[in-house]
Parts: structure tokens; C-alpha cells; sequence
């Protein structure tokens, strides 16, 4: 049988995986809010015709770098962010010989859902 992802992952080992992934969460989307006041920053500058190059600029690169390495993390993994802000991600897993995705979300103690490959957060199933 040919599947999506070369990874999968057990129940158990995806929530192994949640302390390491609510700190790179935690950093993720603290790096979400400095690039947001770092962007109204240059947005103002940049209506005003001021240049924007210097200090600012480079505080944007640097937190897109630090943001890019940490996404790199969950790719690297085969880990899908869905939303950064709720903190929802899926696992490629396999139930039954079935491809699906372990489902979890940032206020969840474990990972206890689990949905289809197509159907998304609206199709999550109880494990």
C-alpha cells in the first residue's frame, strides 16, 4: 500500500512529543506578536515615505529567520501546523491500515482525535 507520508505516528509517541512542542508554540507565537508590532512599525513608517531600511528591517529579518527555524522543526518532523494561534496540528498516523491524522490542539492535555486525511478539525473523531 503507498502512503502520503513516510512518517506516522502512535498515539504515544505524538504525545511524547507535547511538552517540546508547546515550548516551540510558546516561542512561535511569541515571535508571531513581535513580528505583528514590528510590521505596524514599518506599515506607519513606510505611509509617511520614510526609508525603512537599518535597525527595523533587520529586527523583521532576524524574527522571520527565528520563526522559519522553528517551523523547520515541525517539518522536519512531518508535523502540520494548522493554526499557530489555537496551536492545532496534525500527525500522520495510521489506524486500521488507514492513513488519517492524529488531530491535537494547545488547550489539549494528549492527543486523544484523530480525522481523515480530507476532512479536517470538523471531521475530529474521539480515539
Amino acid at each position: 500500500m503507498k502512503y502520503h507520508f513516510q512518517k506516522h505516528y502512535t498515539r504515544e509517541e505524538a504525545t511524547a512529543l507535547l511538552p517540546q512542542i508547546r515550548k516551540w508554540l510558546e516561542q512561535l507565537n511569541g515571535r508571531r506578536e513581535q513580528l505583528e508590532q514590528i510590521e505596524k512599525r514599518l506599515g506607519g513608517r513606510v505611509a509617511q515615505g520614510v526609508d525603512c531600511g537599518g535597525a527595523t528591517v533587520n529586527e523583521w529579518v532576524r524574527t522571520l529567520a527565528a520563526m522559519d527555524a522553528a517551523l523547520a522543526e515541525f517539518k522536519r518532523r512531518t508535523i502540520f501546523v494548522k493554526d499557530l494561534e489555537r496551536g492545532l496540528l496534525d500527525f500522520p498516523a495510521l489506524i486500521g491500515g488507514k492513513e488519517v491524522f492524529l488531530c491535537w490542539e494547545l488547550d489539549e492535555e494528549s492527543v486523544e482525535f484523530w480525522h481523515e486525511l480530507e476532512t479536517g478539525f470538523g471531521g475530529r473523531e474521539r480515539l
